[in-house]
């Protein structure tokens, strides 16, 4: 063993609750956490010194710990309980689907570099990983609840319902919010919903999903089992509440379908606009014909496409 692997060791002995988590070589620590960390009012998780600090339940505990970037990859510390082989699995787990770490970005780095009005986003967002939402239910919940109203009011609302109905675990006078399952929400009043603000239909909606979920007749598996991209929108349009819209945007956030586009999201023709790829709001044809030359990597466009919003488009050389 070599010097650094050596020093690597030992720094990881004197922090038994520690560990790390390889990353790729196309991943940026600080693309993703800023992504997560565009000023809205996130109760899920939050940042401290340039890390990410969350709260996920394994074993029927609540589970709090750090995520800090490093050059050996992400390191882990637990903060409320002692390192098992277990809870390093199941967090290992959660973080590379949250992170999506087993993805190679090249080949759709190359379908970039294709594009002249997106090949800047090559360089200026290398390494940005679709940030995904690995359980299901939260990921159709945040979809029915972000319908028609503005980011920052979505976010006060699912703060509103995950401090209500979620589990809370209490580390150095700071509270972390675990998002509540479908079992709780089931047993939750419409009219308690209404009084946080929901609308009603909102409000029916949310528990009537989580009725859903509770009684097993939907989970993740059950969408995973299905043979194909069109019988997973079907069975999840099916569902009272949940249009194309918001199956496509679960389909891309949990399960990570790269055909799932969420078409006619405002702020995705927006930046289609904003690029000139389209002509209008209303070029179908346009989208379309930009969507074809990335098969295989649409969500990816979109998240990136996303991202873009937050400071104007880079103009091709």
């Amino acid at each position: 063993m070599g010097t650094d692997g050596w020093i690597a060791n030992f720094a990881r002995m004197s922090k038994p609750d520690t560990f790390l988590i390889p990353v790729p070589s196309l991943f940026s620590f600080t693309e993703c956490r800023w992504y997560l960390d565009r000023g809205y009012d996130d109760c899920l998780h939050r940042f401290t010194d340039g890390a990410v600090w969350k709260a996920l339940e394994i074993d029927g505990k609540a589970i709090v710990f750090r995520i800090a970037g490093t050059d050996a990859g992400l390191e882990i510390s637990l903060l409320n309980r002692k390192r098992t082989a277990s809870i390093e699995q199941a967090i290992t787990l959660f973080i590379k689907d949250w992170f999506d770490l087993d993805r190679d970005l090249k080949p759709f780095y190359t379908l970039l570099q294709k594009e002249k009005k997106l090949a800047y986003m090559r360089r200026r967002y290398s390494g940005l990983r679709l940030l995904g939402i690995p359980d299901l239910f939260e990921a159709l919940c945040w979809s029915i609840i972000g319908q028609q109203i503005n980011l920052s009011f979505a976010y006060r609302l699912k703060r509103r319902l995950t401090e209500a109905y979620g589990t809370a675990v209490s580390y150095q006078k700071q509270d972390y919010y675990i998002f509540p399952g479908p079992e709780t929400l089931a047993n939750v009043s419409p009219d308690e919903l209404k009084a946080m603000q929901f609308s009603g239909m909102k409000a029916s909606y949310l528990t009537g999903l989580a009725k859903v979920f509770a009684a097993g007749a939907m989970s993740k598996n059950i969408l995973e089992q299905l043979s194909s991209f069109a019988a997973q929108q079907q069975a999840l349009t099916a569902l009272r509440g949940i249009g194309i819209w918001t199956a496509n945007y679960a389909l891309m956030k949990s399960l990570r379908v790269p055909e799932a586009i969420p078409y006619g999201d405002v702020g995705l023709l927006q930046a289609l606009v904003n690029h000139q790829l389209i002509r209008d709001r209303k070029d179908t044809a346009g989208t379309d014909r930009l969507f074809r030359a990335f098969s295989g990597w649409e969500s990816y466009l979109v998240f990136y496409l996303w991202r873009s919003l937050a400071e104007p488009a880079e103009k091709p050389a």
